[in-house]
């Protein structure tokens, strides 16, 4: 009962930090202007939401840092080196997507940080975690539990978890394409981690990452708020990024990395989906979709955008109870 105590709690703190953001901040990025540029490739019915506020990607993470405050002033919560890892994973992509969006406000184009520099910035956040994790005395074993295989990988784990940050930041980067998708997938992503994290009971600061999913899943309702269609905000490159290095942060602390390409599986899905188009288009000058990534692909086929989002979610919520089932059960 204290556990399902804690997480309620945990989740109706971030919900009701959120809508409190989303009321006073989303006027504020009005009056400042700071707002979506679309671009012209996308269809006419996006056009309309040119100009609609950006960065509301804050909108869940203040709630995240002042829950995690308050449940530690409280000491309902204790710091952790995974706590740690966890909370500069998200704050430095919220930070570099920070950077990104004003970048693109100010231009009033799509052209943020050049792609060298943000390549850059996340091999450092990825080398900082690597030696966060060597110095709590984290396993460079990659394990496949169901095949009972086990592969050591030595210092390339810091590759490993290079490559998993970089790719699961801009899959949930990509996905954010549509009112409310990519805030409703990652609420379903960071529930499934959370409960597989409070099972971790091995892992120094378990319950920690487990209430910081908890709280982050109550904040993004909160902000579902503001953003499902008609979205009044977007996340922006602050809140997709942040997510995105968050949810893969979380796979490798609990060592359950495997489950990440179902839990993530529609972001994986959205970023293949990309990447095939434009191999398509280079090499054999085809389209396989009518529009990358896949949720255009469905808007071109003249599916409502309410449609397109319940579809993905529901997706993604059965990926994610095959995931917990593996994760927790086993």
């Amino acid at each position: 009962m204290l556990i399902l105590a804690k997480a309620a709690m945990a989740l109706m703190l971030g919900f009701i930090c959120a809508i409190i953001c989303g009321a006073i901040l989303i006027p504020f990025l009005r009056k400042f202007h700071i707002g979506q540029s679309v671009s012209k490739t996308i269809s006419e019915r996006h056009q309309l939401k040119e100009g609609t506020p950006t960065m509301g990607g804050i909108i869940f993470i203040i709630p995240v840092i002042l829950g995690l405050i308050y449940l530690f002033i409280t000491k309902s919560i204790s710091s952790s080196y995974n706590l740690a890892i966890l909370l500069f994973v998200f704050l430095s992509y919220a930070l570099l997507g920070f950077v990104d969006d004003y970048l693109k406000v100010k231009k009033h184009n799509n052209g943020g940080i050049s792609i060298v520099t943000k390549f850059m910035c996340q091999m450092f956040i990825a080398l900082v975690f690597f030696f966060l994790f060597m110095k709590s005395g984290g396993s460079t074993t990659l394990r496949f539990s169901l095949l009972h295989i086990n592969i050591p990988l030595g210092w390339t784990f810091g590759l490993f978890i290079f490559l998993l940050l970089v790719g699961m930041a801009n899959a949930v980067n990509i996905s954010d394409g549509l009112d409310g998708l990519c805030g409703g997938l990652s609420a379903i992503a960071f529930l499934a981690y959370g409960i597989i994290a409070w099972n971790c009971g091995w892992l120094e600061g378990y319950q920690e990452i487990a209430i910081f999913s908890f709280i982050l899943v109550g904040a993004l309702i909160g902000f579902l708020m503001y953003n499902s269609h008609p979205a009044k905000v977007f996340m922006g490159d602050l809140g997709s990024l942040s997510l995105g290095g968050a949810l893969a942060t979380i796979a490798i602390l609990t060592r359950h990395e495997l489950s990440l390409f179902l839990i993530g599986g529609v972001f994986i899905i959205e970023a293949a989906s990309s990447l095939i188009q434009i191999i398509a288009i280079r090499k054999f000058n085809k389209k396989i979709f009518k529009k990358a990534p896949l949720h255009h692909h469905f808007e071109e086929l003249n599916w409502e955008e309410n449609d397109i989002v319940k579809l993905f979610w529901t997706v993604g919520l059965i990926f994610a109870m095959i995931a917990i089932t593996y994760g927790v059960w086993l």
